[in-house]
């Protein structure tokens, strides 16, 4: 005989809703079959009983008994099927966060598609059977969701199938005809492609803003380091002058020491013997006294005769009025020379910290050029923009709003608003001049007041001789040898504006406390021509790092 599993197909032993073969299969008063359990919970979800595939209503529902003979045949069927159980399959088992098939009964594999009539989530293997079985073809299948309310209208209870793109949310068919019946809508994959556009350029947008903080966090990482790389430096140099100074004290300290000491010996010493000389001449003297009272007192008219002119004549002695001991005091002359080595050695090293500080802020050079459109009309700037001289005629220029219209004076076209920056002026030969830096926002027309106050950091020379730094109140700068090159270094976000000697590798002066949110402009003000006395260009030169 043969066995049931050559005599009849899979299709045969399998139920329409849950799509295996049968278990515990009932008939209908139709004629179709279905598991018991399966048949039950349609029934129940639906609230109305008919059969599934014919949808033959019945008007109560039908009290179906287990098909034996039929479920003795299933039972043979299974058998035979597990025999012929195969592991080469290219299904995988569902993960936490997949949606998993309904009707695996082992191991729970990966679910393709759910059914929104059967409410059945499937495998690739039970969903075969969905799709080849006519009867079930017109079911509606979605990508698979473990929690089908969340794709179903609350309201219609139907599939969520269209996107509002007037509300931004998703509805089914029948809500627009009701509640969206004029907003825009398109399919869930059409909304879902845009949108997913959308997210495209956000996600570069925000992959970009990554990239730039990223880089931000390179460039203050490299910040840090070049700070303490400078740190590093300015601790070793104030480190070498300390200590050079420190050596200085202490031997300024020792030699004055000795000295004094050595004076204080020395009036001792001359203590001494004038106090040996003294008690000698008192010896003397006691003597004399004893002579002379014994004389006084002899009846020898004879003898005192014979002995008066000896002792009417005084003995040798020094005329101790004109006699001084020297003191020690002429050590204060031995403090206030000491003191001034001291002066010479911290003003000696200065200038070699200054020298340091110089070098290190050099590496901060900019190439700064002036800028004609600034330049009051008094001026004639050489034709790379690095020279600037006062004329004696004032040229025909457009009077824009960048121009100085009475100052003599131009900016230079570099601008800046945040770090630092350094550059050099020479300005030998000259009178009258002022450099430095000044606000964007500075007054251009009318007389001007160089002054913090004003927006202007700057010093300058007037009459010769006379250096000033250009602040409330105007501070004279101990300038000792005319100045031929200045430098002007400017820490933005300290609010630091500096200025040195380069020749003399001295510092000169520097404003501190110069916060702005404004950007700065190199300033240069060469002065009037002064009958040819101040004709002398202001020059922007060449940093030379080796000085």
């Amino acid at each position: 005989m043969a066995s049931a599993s050559s005599l009849h197909s899979e299709e045969q032993f399998q139920c329409s809703i849950c799509l295996e073969v049968f278990t515990d299969p009932i008939t209908t008063p139709c004629g179709h079959n279905y598991c018991n359990a399966c048949i039950t919970k349609h029934w129940d979800s639906s609230g109305v009983c008919k059969c599934p595939l014919c949808t033959q209503t019945f008007s109560r529902r039908p009290e179906c008994s287990i098909n034996k003979v039929l479920a003795e045949m299933v039972d043979q069927f299974r058998k035979s099927k597990e025999l012929k159980k195969t592991s080469n399959t290219n299904q995988e088992p569902a993960k936490p966060d997949e949606v998993s098939c309904d009707v695996c009964t082992e191991t729970k594999m990966k679910a393709l598609k759910t059914c929104l009539m059967c409410q059945i989530s499937y495998c690739e293997t039970h969903l075969e059977p969905h799709l080849r079985l006519t009867a079930l073809k017109r079911h509606k299948l979605i990508d698979p969701v473990k929690n089908l309310e969340d794709v179903m209208c609350k309201k219609h209870d139907r599939p969520l199938e269209l996107f509002c793109k007037t509300d931004l949310m998703c509805v089914c068919q029948f809500c627009t005809q009701s509640d969206h019946k004029s907003h825009h809508t398109v399919s869930l994959k059409e909304g879902y492609d845009g949108h997913k556009v959308e997210l495209g350029k956000t996600e570069a947008e925000v992959e970009k803003m990554i990239k730039e903080r990223r880089l931000k966090i390179l460039e203050v990482k490299h910040t840090v380091q070049l700070s303490k790389k400078d740190a590093d430096e300015e601790i070793a140099d104030s480190v070498q002058v300390f200590t050079a100074l420190a050596r200085c004290i202490e031997r300024s300290q020792a030699e004055v020491i000795d000295v004094i000491k050595e004076k204080q010996k020395t009036t001792e010493i001359q203590a001494e013997g004038f106090i040996k000389e003294l008690q000698q001449e008192i010896t003397q003297l006691e003597k004399r006294s004893a002579e002379v009272k014994q004389l006084s007192i002899t009846e020898d008219h004879l003898h005192l005769l014979q002995n008066l002119t000896c002792i009417n004549t005084p003995p040798p002695t020094k005329d101790w009025t004109k006699v001084n001991v020297h003191q020690s005091s002429s050590s204060v002359g031995t403090v206030r020379t000491a003191v001034a080595q001291l002066e010479k050695t911290l003003s000696e090293e200065m200038k070699k910290l200054c020298g340091a500080e110089l070098r290190r802020i050099q590496k901060y050079a900019v190439d700064v050029t002036l800028d004609p459109d600034t330049a009051h009309p008094n001026l004639i700037l050489s034709e790379d923009g690095k020279q600037v001289h006062a004329g004696n005629m004032q040229k025909k220029l457009p009077d824009n709003t960048e121009r100085f219209s009475q100052c003599v004076c131009v900016l230079g076209k570099q601008i800046f608003s945040a770090g630092r920056f350094y550059y050099e002026v020479q300005v030998g030969g000259k009178t009258n001049w002022d450099v430095g830096v000044a606000r964007e926002s500075i007054n251009r027309k009318g007389p001007i007041t160089v002054s913090p106050n004003n927006g202007y950091w700057t010093i300058g020379l007037r009459n010769v001789n006379a250096y000033w730094a250009n602040a409330d109140p105007a501070v004279v700068l101990p300038v000792k040898q005319k100045l031929q090159k200045v430098g002007v270094f400017v820490d933005y976000e300290e609010g630091l504006v500096s200025f040195y000697d380069v020749e003399a590798r001295v510092h000169l002066y520097s404003f501190t406390g110069c916060s702005s949110t404004e950007r700065l402009y190199p300033y240069f003000s060469p002065q009037l021509n002064g009958g040819g006395k101040n004709s002398a260009p202001l020059i922007l030169s060449p940093v030379n790092h080796s000085d």
